[in-house]
């Protein structure tokens, strides 16, 4: 028996032993790190196809992000959540389809008649919850706009970030509003305020925020989860500091200031990753850098000036190509091929289970989505049987819209108009034919499938099935 006991406790030490060299390696100094790899999300906000050097930007200068393209791989058809940032942002961090989510738009009904904002159901897990709970440290910087303003549990914080500086606006729970410039950490615990006369545009500021936190606040011990939520391109921003670039070509102030800021986040993408690298973080470290949804056409903006949606069809809040399709480029230094262009078509909830398996866990079992880690990996991807959409703009009938895609074939249905249209996205990518009246059996078989995804939610009174054909096929 005493033999059994020794050959037991021989066995579990090299049990130990082996996890511990499996779940942890060696960088260049010798300092050892865990073996599952970093992960940063870099989010742009508003960011239309067209609005990078990489996907066909000739104006506006990029060369940071057109290089990380140049040694990753770039996406031609991916997809974000939903047209608007709310229901898009949910998606990504639950990796639910819209249909199925407690947020579809960025207002919803909430009680007696009011519209207001929506936050996720704490049944939705996010992936913050989710790498967090498979040992990553997990933080989060800038805009949440997942949660309402007078529950800190449905901020960042509350929704599995370790470390977490997010703006918050609206109503405080004790009265009075929040100022729209003030960046909150880890909830309410502190505040520091953004002063836009000392520096050049806002994320020049949240990325000092996120340098700041891998200075201090970094444990090398576990792996990295950073979502750096950026404000370019948004429109809400009114004070610019940077008065000269682009000066010489004499555009309307409104179109030099949006061009601006989408170099300066150039530069600051350029700027974390710097500073990742110098620390050694780099190393093993899986980056995606992509939009919410396409542009935006706002404060007197317009998104045709750039060609922001890179001549696709729609801006923010439509269901078009150009609401929806948003630039993708994923790094990962030694795992992916660099130069390579895929033409997956992905969308936001298979970025949860594509973590989930770098990350060597499984998915929850509430995702909608793919990994297309394999894609990544130059591996057999399997493919989507279908994409959907769906959101709420303001609080009238009027303002509900759906799309699907499946294969070739895209429908899109405006509530306003009450008709389906039909496009082959393949042969007509600006979707400037409408097979509507030529296909119309598949038109009522897609449609018919379309309004399959959209569940019953109370604070969404148009969704689930509610939108009745006014026309015959």
């Amino acid at each position: 028996m005493k033999k059994l006991s020794v050959l037991k406790t021989i066995y579990f030490s090299l049990a130990v032993l082996l996890f511990s060299c499996s779940s942890k390696t060696g960088n260049k100094d010798g300092v050892q790190k865990p073996a599952q790899p970093n992960i940063v999300i870099l989010l742009a906000d508003d960011m239309g196809y067209g609005e990078l050097g990489c996907y066909g930007q000739e104006v506006i200068k990029t060369p940071n992000i057109d290089k990380m393209a140049s040694e990753g791989m770039r996406f031609t058809q991916f997809y974000a959540g939903s047209s608007v940032c709310a229901p898009s942002r949910g998606v990504l961090m639950t990796g639910i389809q819209v249909g199925k989510l407690n947020v579809r738009g960025n207002y919803g009904h909430v009680e007696d008649g009011n519209w207001g904002r929506v936050a996720l159901k704490k049944s939705e897990l996010t992936i913050g919850e989710m790498l967090k709970g498979a040992g990553y440290q997990t933080a989060f910087i800038g805009k949440w706009h997942l949660g309402i303003p007078q529950d800190v549990n449905t901020w960042a914080a509350g929704r599995g970030f370790d470390y977490a500086i997010q703006e918050q606006w609206g109503e405080k729970a004790e009265g009075g509003k929040f100022e729209v410039n003030d960046h909150w950490i880890n909830g309410r615990d502190s505040v520091i305020h953004y002063d836009w006369k000392q520096y050049d545009c806002k994320d020049v500021f949240r990325t000092n925020l996120a340098i700041d936190f891998l200075d201090k606040n970094r444990d090398t011990q576990k792996p990295l989860f950073l979502v750096m939520s950026y404000r370019t391109p948004h429109a809400h921003e009114p004070d610019l500091r940077e008065a000269e670039r682009y000066k010489e070509f004499g555009w309307p102030e409104i179109e030099r200031r949006h061009a601006s800021r989408i170099s300066m986040l150039d530069e600051q993408v350029q700027r974390l990753l710097d500073k990742m690298d110098a620390m050694g973080e780099l190393d093993n470290t899986l980056v995606i850098f992509t939009s919410d949804n396409g542009p935006q056409a706002e404060k007197k903006h317009s998104d045709l000036f750039f060609k922001s949606s890179g001549g696709l069809k729609g801006k923010k809040r439509d269901m078009y190509e150009g609401g929806v399709r948003v630039p993708m480029i994923a790094w990962w230094k030694g795992k992916i091929q660099g130069g390579t262009t895929s033409d997956h078509a992905g969308i936001f909830y298979d970025i949860m289970p594509t973590l989930a398996e770098a990350a060597g866990i499984e998915a929850p079992e509430q995702t909608d989505g793919i990994s297309f880690l394999p894609e990544l990996m130059n591996k057999t991807q399997k493919e989507h049987e279908h994409l959907y959409w769906e959101l709420q703009v303001g609080s009238t009938p009027n303002g509900y819209r759906q799309a699907l895609r499946k294969d070739q074939w895209k429908v899109v249905r405006y509530k306003q108009s009450g008709k389906p249209e039909l496009y082959n996205v393949e042969e007509d990518l600006y979707e400037e034919s409408d097979q509507a009246q030529k296909r119309t059996e598949l038109l009522m078989e897609m449609d018919d499938l379309m309004k399959s995804q959209s569940e019953a939610n109370s604070h969404w009174p148009f969704s689930g099935n509610r939108m009745k054909r006014t026309c015959k096929f």
